[in-house]
């Protein structure tokens, strides 16, 4: 609802204290701190949940602030102002300080019926104005019904609490049990449509009251009670009604009418004879003393009827336990919250946790994998290691060997190369001595009878042959033809 400021309601009243209580509603003094204005502030818890059934349902406060925002008039409870925050709706009302009616008629030493019928007058008054646009209060009772000062002649009356006010609509039916036993109308306790009717029924009840200081159905149980409202058992004792007027026990008796069509309607009961005529008027102080003890006690059993209706009420503390309940729902809402975040940071943490052991098993798996093959690979690496260590060392022993070989073929080749140093050298001086024997020999001396031959040539001839036998068997060829090379060459330059 727009009307509803949301904004914190001691930011704009000094709140003081508190004036009365309901069973989800507490109702504390305020200061308007703009205009210094005094206010009372009523606290509506709301109900927080469809499923609850603590507090009240944000609909109902919206149609009782909308019932009081079309309602101006003197002997009704007026709205300021309206506020919400997260666990209230906070409407600011007319200060009613009077106390209520009954208490304060309860403390007056009499009461006449001109008196009764000047209170009775402006509750019609204020009721008319509801029925005139079709309101029905549905919880008129002496609780609901306040002075709003009482230290003057003739108090103002105020009704207030529209909680169960509702706007009756033509050819819409509308049926509902609520309101207090004592004061309801039959067709509430017999779940019929509801009407206008029923506030009359409650004034009727009222009324009864404010003369005897009697309850007219009020039983030992509620069950007795609503039990005598659906038969409309009740009567006018003498004890209680030995001096009121006929008129004043008929409007009574026609505003109890079971039958709503034969009922008081609220104009009928503003033209009735007994709130029109001053028939009764207030008795001089000269009256008997018997007449008047009566009349006190009549008063004194309002007081009685105040002080039990009061007494028999328990200390309703449901607001405050109300907003000590809130509160732990609150923490639990809040711990409900915490826990909810923790278990989803549970779940997110151990879905990581997953995540992470499956990596770590893929991973395991894959080491192990790779570590299988690694050690196949480094026990084949070992393996051929071995094996070219074995070559190795089979290779040292065979250049080993190879060395020892080839030291004892240098010691080999050294001597042979000493021994063909040797012979060459043995062979030059044999040579040289040839020589020296061929060059002593005639040159034309021929061929010995051999004309066509030299003896040179063939003595060559036959030196190469036999030195070639020789090198063949001392040196097993080797160095031949540099040798015969050699011999040639010299013979030929000889």
């Amino acid at each position: 609802m727009d009307l509803f400021k949301q904004q914190n309601v001691e930011d704009f009243y000094d709140i003081g204290d508190e004036l009365g209580s309901g069973q989800f509603a507490i109702v504390k003094q305020c200061r308007e701190r703009s205009s210094g204005l005094e206010y009372a502030a009523k606290f509506i818890k709301k109900r927080q949940s469809m499923a609850s059934s603590r507090g009240v349902r944000r609909e109902e406060i919206e149609r009782e602030v909308t019932i009081l925002q079309q309602i101006q008039h003197p002997n009704i409870v007026t709205l300021h102002d309206v506020y919400e925050n997260r666990t209230d709706v906070v409407l600011i009302l007319e200060l009613v300080s009077g106390g209520e009616l009954f208490d304060f008629l309860a403390q007056k030493e009499s009461l006449s019926e001109e008196e009764a019928t000047q209170f009775i007058k402006q509750i019609l008054e204020g009721v008319n104005y509801l029925h005139t646009r079709k309101i029905a209060h549905f919880d008129l009772k002496p609780e609901n019904i306040m002075l709003l000062e009482k230290n003057v002649a003739l108090p103002r009356i105020k009704l207030i609490d529209f909680g169960l006010a509702h706007t009756i609509e033509a050819g819409v039916e509308f049926k509902n049990i609520f309101g207090t036993p004592e004061f309801v109308a039959p067709e509430i306790v017999n779940y019929e449509p509801l009407g206008l009717e029923a506030d009359m029924w409650s004034i009727g009840v009222i009324t009864y009251i404010l003369l005897s200081g009697a309850s007219p159905f009020l039983g030992e149980t509620k069950q007795d009670t609503l039990r005598n409202i659906s038969a409309v058992n009740y009567e006018f004792d003498e004890e209680f009604f030995g001096h009121t007027s006929d008129l004043a026990k008929k409007f009574i008796s026609q505003l109890l009418e079971k039958d709503k069509r034969k009922r008081l309607s609220i104009q009928d009961a503003l033209s009735h004879p007994w709130i029109k005529s001053n028939e009764l008027r207030e008795e001089n102080k000269a009256t008997e003393p018997k007449r008047r003890e009566r009349r006190q006690l009549k008063t004194k059993r309002l007081r009685e009827y105040t002080i039990k209706s009061h007494s028999s009420m328990p200390p309703n503390n449901t607001y405050v336990n109300f907003e000590r309940f809130a509160q732990v729902v609150e923490d639990i809402d809040q711990m409900e919250s915490s826990f909810s975040s923790l278990a989803e940071a549970h779940d997110s943490l151990q879905e990581d946790i997953d995540a992470l052991v499956s990596i770590y098993n893929e991973k395991e798996a894959w080491y192990k994998e790779e570590s299988e093959a690694v050690r196949h690979e480094l026990s084949q690496i070992r393996y051929e290691f071995r094996k070219v260590e074995a070559s190795k060392r089979t290779l040292q022993d065979d250049m080993q060997t190879f060395s020892c070989s080839l030291a004892a073929v240098s010691e080999r080749f050294q001597e042979r190369q000493d021994h063909f140093d040797a012979l060459r050298l043995e062979l030059s001086n044999e040579l040289q001595w040839v020589q020296e024997v061929v060059g002593s020999l005639p040159v034309d001396g021929g061929g010995g009878g051999y004309p066509s031959c030299s003896f040179t040539t063939v003595f060559n001839n036959d030196v190469n042959e036999a030195l070639k036998e020789l090198l063949n068997r001392s040196c097993g060829g080797e160095l031949l033809s540099g040798i015969n090379l050699d011999f040639t060459e010299t013979g030929q330059q000889r």
